[in-house]
């Protein structure tokens, strides 16, 4: 009988016999070269394989295989969510490319570990000593990938387009159009091409088709202004007019600074630096911003912008300076402003009042959520900053723990900002500060661990947060346009 090639080195019944082949294979000389180069090539392989994957992906499939059914439909009362699988393209690569987002800085390390950055530096003596593992380097603009981690975890996800309420684009439109903001040399269709490409992907599946996209949403990790060439501060040759394609113009989106006049648009807040892991982090973090000692009335965290005549920012410096007993100035031309630096915790942690005026090219700042998280009251300049912005995170109420000035009175020398704020009583900055507290866990976001909320040994956290308020949000706007479309 005629044997097959490889059955001499098949185990046998006879550990003497089977040694025995064993040996004289290996022993031959160029069999042994054979395996010596395997026994060095392989572990270089396997090295690469993980070192060169994207974090992102690598991530993103852990916490799908950690994801556990919705135990009992009220959990879930408004529907499920679908995320759809796009083409690496729309979200991995981008990250894989993170060098080419922003040509002038790496985004590499700002868009680590999920979205939510390196661990923060430099914070020891400044917040409690235990706290420290709980804050991040977290970009401002690293959202998309936040939302795409946290909904690919969300406790009412489900694998079956056919029962979803809702669908989710994890398309990092804010990371594919970063390089063409106030690139003048790019053309119109580098700006448009991803954008258009998208467009063309997700019209061509059955859920949209079934629903035109009605029940579909989207988180953008920029400002609604970034997507609309020539809207206030956009130069009609840079960004992006990605928004106001007809498929997305009507595709609900989720937006770092929404337009008042979009519908489809809805305000979520900038990410801050602090992630708790348990229900106990947050709590002494509440306390601790709660019973901090205030040394100073006010304080402003912002640079000067030479490019902008009439700067407010340069004018709110200026007048902090020539208040200086009262009001702690960070001049963030001079001083690093950058993500996780001290330098913008402590003087907000140290004042009753932050100042916030709009962000030169935006209404809203991140800073506005950094300044609350200490525990600060916002001061702002422009109701748009505030009225219509975040009223699911921060209620429809921003007069109860925010303060308003007109900024035209305070450039022409009608109103004195320290006047203002020296006008509260104690009780009523109390009672301010206790609203902003409040809110802190409505507008943080939470890295997910091992299990839903859960660190391995901290404990577990069960409140909800900004990607629960927002998604529970897109859900029940979803049923309550189809319950009027049944009526």
């Amino acid at each position: 009988m005629k044997m097959h090639p490889f059955a001499k080195f098949s185990l046998s019944s006879s550990g003497t016999s089977s040694s025995s082949s064993r040996r004289n294979f290996v022993d031959k000389p160029k069999n042994r070269r054979a395996w010596l180069f395997v026994a060095l090539v392989f572990p270089i392989l396997i090295l690469l394989m993980f070192t060169s994957a994207p974090r992102q992906y690598l991530s993103i499939r852990r916490l799908k295989q950690r994801f556990r059914a919705p135990a009992g439909s009220e959990q879930c009362k408004y529907g499920t969510v679908y995320v759809y699988d796009l083409p690496p393209s729309f979200n991995k690569k981008l990250l894989d490319n993170c060098r080419a987002i922003d040509p002038q800085n790496s985004l590499c390390d700002a868009l680590s570990n999920d979205g939510f950055g390196p661990k923060a530096t430099d914070l020891q003596g400044i917040i409690p000593e235990d706290l420290t593992p709980a804050w991040y380097a977290t970009s401002m603009f690293a959202g998309e990938v936040i939302y795409h981690t946290r909904i690919s975890n969300y406790k009412c996800r489900t694998y079956d387009p056919d029962s979803a309420a809702a669908f989710y684009i994890p398309f990092y439109a804010g990371l594919a159009i970063a390089k063409y903001l106030y690139a003048n040399r790019s053309t119109e269709s580098e700006r448009e091409s991803q954008g258009e490409s998208l467009v063309k992907w997700v019209t061509e599946q059955p859920s949209w088709k079934r629903s035109n996209g009605a029940d579909h949403f989207i988180m953008l990790g920029r400002v609604s202004g970034d997507f609309r060439p020539g809207d206030h501060h956009m130069d009609a040759k840079s960004g992006s007019s990605f928004v106001l394609m007809p498929p997305i113009r009507q595709t609900l989106r989720l937006a770092l600074e929404r337009s008042p006049w979009d519908r489809y648009e809805i305000g979520v807040p900038y990410p801050t630096g602090f992630h708790p892991r348990s229900n106990a982090e947050l709590e002494k973090w509440l306390k601790f911003v709660r019973t901090r000692n205030r040394s100073k009335l006010f304080t402003f965290v912002g640079g000067k912008e030479k490019r902008l005549k009439d700067d407010f920012r340069g004018l709110l410096v200026d007048q902090c300076r020539d208040e200086s007993d009262r009001c702690a100035v960070v001049d963030c031309s001079e001083t690093r402003c950058s993500d996780g630096s001290p330098a913008i915790l402590e003087p907000f942690l140290d004042s009753n009042f932050c100042l916030q005026p709009r962000s030169g090219d935006s209404f809203t700042r991140r800073s506005t959520f950094n300044c609350m998280l200490a525990g600060s009251i916002p001061v702002f300049f422009w109701k748009r900053s505030i009225f219509g912005q975040y009223d699911w995170f921060l209620r429809d109420d921003p007069e109860r723990f925010s303060v308003f000035i007109d900024e035209k009175q305070v450039r022409n020398g009608t109103i004195s900002i320290r006047k203002v704020l020296e006008g509260y009583g104690i009780e009523e900055i109390q009672m301010m500060r206790e609203r902003v507290t409040n809110l802190i866990p409505r507008f943080l976001y939470v890295m997910p661990g091992d299990d839903e909320y859960d660190d391995g040994g901290v404990g577990r956290y069960t409140m909800r947060d900004a990607v629960d308020i927002a998604v529970e949000g897109v859900l029940r706007r979803f049923k309550e346009l189809r319950l009027v479309e049944r009526q």
